[in-house]
């Protein structure tokens, strides 16, 4: 069947279709459940109710990589293999294996029941993932004493840093916040995100009715959990004097996270109302249903984040040590491997078996559909 070359398979309406794979309000436009990896990929040029989904996510992968690369071409930039980096490399990991996971999900999902139960199931992990990713940057560039503790001169030396260097201020950090970045921040951060992927595994499982509600709600929590970092430095004055290019670089941090906030509000409520097609069911099946709205609003939200990190990362680079001013307790140490790719490796290899639990348990239950179905497609 991967090499059937024949005309497109026609596309049905949600009566001709299991009920599994039929949306609110959707009336047509649902491509057959039992195509092939070619028929999938073609279907990305042709209108179904799936077409714009692909895209939204798909396209903006090129776009956010745009923005994100620009970072190494600044001004005192280290290079892009520095520790400095890794908490960002993290964070395009997450974002990148996102909108590349979702994309894929929507294009491939029509093979059979089983293959459209694993890719939601893999976009999940991934939304988790990525919130953890998000949490490395948070930690390591918005946390109130972020920063790399050394740097190193163009000849590998140390360089000798005055921790009473002028023009800077101490940060107003209470001891039970420093308690909770230090010690709790990225293990809570990590368990939130498994809990979300089991809850919104669930969801395809369990309480089909509230899907919408549940998914969008679970993802509440590590956005809360996640953004501590910024809260605090949205609700205190800044590290930075008001004299100093730093200042100047961070002082938009703010406004990005309350844009980035208003598109998350936004996409969820496309994600729950169901806005517009609840209005006009079958109108809006193939363009302009809220699934799609909800990828673009997401979208927006992370480009504003990534412009929010990118903001508090230039600043600390405008800092000629790198370094934020140290409070009366230890300062935060710079980045390693083990604190970053190790977490993120860690989180995924419990996903993936979360991801492969539910994968086996929905063989289960829809492999003999799919089994069934090919023997009815060879008697025809």
């Amino acid at each position: 069947m991967f090499l059937n070359c024949g005309q497109p398979l026609p596309l049905l309406s949600d009566k001709d279709v299991p009920p599994r794979v039929t949306e609110n309000f959707i009336l047509s436009g649902y491509r057959f459940p039992n195509y092939s990896l070619r028929d999938c990929l073609l279907s990305a040029f042709r209108p179904t109710n799936e077409t714009g989904n692909f895209w939204t996510h798909f396209l903006p992968i090129f776009i956010f990589a745009y923005y994100f690369l620009q970072m190494f071409s600044w001004d005192g930039a280290p290079d892009a293999d520095a520790p400095f980096f890794y908490p960002m490399w993290n964070y395009f990991i997450g974002v990148f294996c996102l909108l590349l996971a979702s994309s894929m999900a929507h294009l491939l999902n029509s093979m059979s029941l089983v293959v459209r139960e694993v890719c939601f199931f893999v976009d999940y992990g991934t939304i988790s993932a990525y919130t953890v990713g998000s949490s490395l940057a948070y930690y390591y560039y918005i946390h109130p004493r972020a920063g790399i503790v050394e740097k190193e001169d163009k000849n590998g030396s140390r360089l000798d840093i005055n921790h009473k260097r002028k023009g800077f201020l101490l940060p107003n950090a209470m001891p039970e916040f420093n308690l909770f970045f230090e010690t709790y921040y990225m293990p809570c951060a990590c368990v939130i995100a498994i809990i979300c992927v089991l809850s919104c595994c669930n969801t395809r499982q369990r309480w089909r009715e509230h899907r919408y509600i549940i998914r969008t709600l679970v993802f509440l929590l590590p956005f809360l959990i996640s953004s501590t970092p910024v809260f605090y430095r949205v609700l205190t004055r800044s590290p930075y004097s008001t004299t100093t290019p730093s200042f100047a670089a961070s002082i938009t941090m703010p406004n990005f996270f309350y844009r980035h906030s208003l598109w998350l509000l936004v996409s969820a409520l496309f994600n729950i109302s169901k806005f517009p097609e609840r209005l006009a069911p079958g109108r809006f099946d193939i363009w302009g249903h809220s699934h799609q709205w909800f990828h673009c609003c997401t979208f927006l939200s992370i480009l504003d984040e990534l412009h929010m990190i990118q903001a508090e990362v230039r600043a600390i680079l405008l800092n000629p040590d790198f370094l934020l001013p140290p409070t009366a307790l230890s300062r935060l140490p710079g980045p390693t491997i083990a604190s970053t790719y190790g977490v993120m490796l860690l989180l995924q290899t419990t996903i993936v078996s979360i991801i492969a639990c539910f994968s086996w348990h929905a063989n289960c239950i829809y492999g003999p559909q799919r089994d069934q179905l090919k023997k009815q497609m060879k008697i025809d």
